[in-house]
């Protein structure tokens, strides 16, 4: 028996504390909304005879042990907005047909519960440990980052760490992230009066709508143009003038090609009808510079490594009404890429439109030895679980792992091919490879201290 399948001795608490957890409606950015998450697992802990420590209530840790190296694990309480079409509420977690379903049940809170759990299952066991154990929580992971900034600033970078903020195997390589809000002095547009979508610049948003002061032949062009485009139109005729609704397919906006961006559908059909001085300046900057596709061709963007692939580009939110025109964007660019240069063009780009850029976030890249203490000890513990080595890969996701300094990894929770719907509808994990991942952590935190 693996010290890891302890873990499973605390299954049916652990989904009890997950039901309060998924409750709380911690959505990132949204002032006072994470501090109750961060709070209900310092008390949880503290229940569990662990010690706590807590800055500014945006981030803090639970140890385990005293002296040798320090060792972590990280994960976030905040998620991103529930967005919409969900089969469940997204704040209630709700089990069926093997699956668990719940906003946060895979990025993060499934996997930070987990952590915590580990802690109690070392110190229940009675494991005497040379190492100092950490589970360290935060509470903006998906705006930036700022809780790390805020915890680094107080405690010291672990020497050896992992964040289970990803997909298994061992992710090693990480691209650059680069958020930028784009906006005018004011709205130019005369056709389209107003355009809203999406919550998250992170995430590629599923609805859009937009007002238009059009003659009744303009209209009926458009009516007629909508069943040429790909995705999905309704029109509606109100007090304001025509309101297109435009309905996409959310992902995640390290992947943006696996959704359908209703925003940039919405603002693609209009362009095919309206001139795009008529729509504004916003509105021609993503017809002209980011288009229907994803990888920033359109910008001369287009780029790739071997180590982590290509460059992905997602519209996240777009806002525009009579005093004001904005958008966001989202870039990953390839980890041996330099992200000022990147800048640079999306900068350049924007200024023919009379726009200007903001920096939301610059995440550089992250990129680890495959041959170092680190990866062998957590190869090592997922093929005692899982009976195979791990898979080494790059993503363009983001992780705590970027604040570690190369000390730490991303590692699981979701496996390979596993359905997780993760910054979409339905957001989910299986049960049996939720307390499979249990397991893995465990293992690798047992080792960890003790080593």
């Amino acid at each position: 028996m693996s010290f890891g399948e302890k873990i499973l001795e605390y299954k049916e608490d652990i989904i009890a504390d997950l039901t309060e957890l998924i409750a709380i409606e911690s959505v990132s950015g949204i002032k006072d909304q994470c501090t109750p998450a961060l709070e209900w697992m310092m008390k949880k802990a503290e229940s569990f005879g662990l010690t706590t420590k807590t800055y500014d209530d945006v981030a803090g840790h639970v140890e385990l042990g005293s002296g040798g190296k320090l060792c972590a694990t990280l994960a976030h309480l905040d998620v991103v907005p529930p967005g919409n079409n969900w089969d469940s509420l997204p704040f209630e977690l709700s089990v069926g047909d093997g699956y668990m379903y719940g906003r946060g049940i895979a990025d993060d809170k499934g996997a930070a519960l987990i952590n915590l759990y580990c802690l109690k299952a070392l110190k229940d066991s009675g494991v005497i440990g040379k190492n100092t154990i950490r589970a360290i929580y935060g509470t903006s992971e998906e705006t930036g980052m700022q809780d790390m900034d805020v915890y680094f600033a107080n405690e010291p970078i672990p020497d050896m760490s992992f964040t289970p903020d990803n997909r298994y195997g061992i992710c090693r390589c990480e691209k650059g992230i680069l958020q930028l809000e784009l906006y005018a002095d004011t709205h130019t547009g005369t056709t389209l009066t107003q355009l809203h979508s999406g919550k998250a610049v992170n995430a590629v948003p599923d609805t859009a709508y937009a007002l238009l002061d059009c003659t009744e032949t303009e209209d009926h062009q458009l009516l007629r143009l909508a069943d040429a485009k790909k995705g999905t139109f309704e029109f509606y005729y109100t007090i304001d003038g025509l309101m297109v609704l435009s309905r996409g397919k959310a992902a995640h906006a390290s992947e943006p090609e696996d959704g359908h961006n209703a925003a940039v559908a919405l603002v693609d059909l209009l362009a095919s009808n309206f001139s795009l001085p008529s729509l504004g300046s916003i509105c021609s900057f993503i017809e002209s510079c980011v288009g229907l596709q994803t990888n920033g061709v359109k910008m001369g963007l287009k780029m790739r490594d071997s180590v982590s692939g290509p460059l992905t580009l997602s519209v996240g939110t777009v806002h525009i009404d009579e005093g004001y025109a904005t958008c966001t964007i989202d870039i990953r660019y390839p980890s041996t890429m330099n992200g000022e240069n990147v800048l640079s063009i999306v900068k350049k780009a924007a200024a023919n439109e009379n726009l200007n850029v903001k920096v939301l976030n610059h995440n550089l890249p992250l990129n680890i030895d495959e041959n170092s203490d680190l990866i062998k000890l957590l190869s090592d513990s997922y093929e005692t679980i899982m009976g195979e080595k791990p898979d080494l890969y790059s993503t363009g996701g983001g992780t705590y792992a970027r604040v570690l300094g190369g000390n730490g990894v991303a590692f699981g929770p979701v496996f390979k091919d596993e359905i997780s719907n993760i910054h979409n509808a339905n957001e989910c994990l299986s049960v049996d490879k939720f307390f499979k991942h249990a397991q893995i952590c465990l293992e690798t935190l047992y080792r960890m201290y003790t080593a």
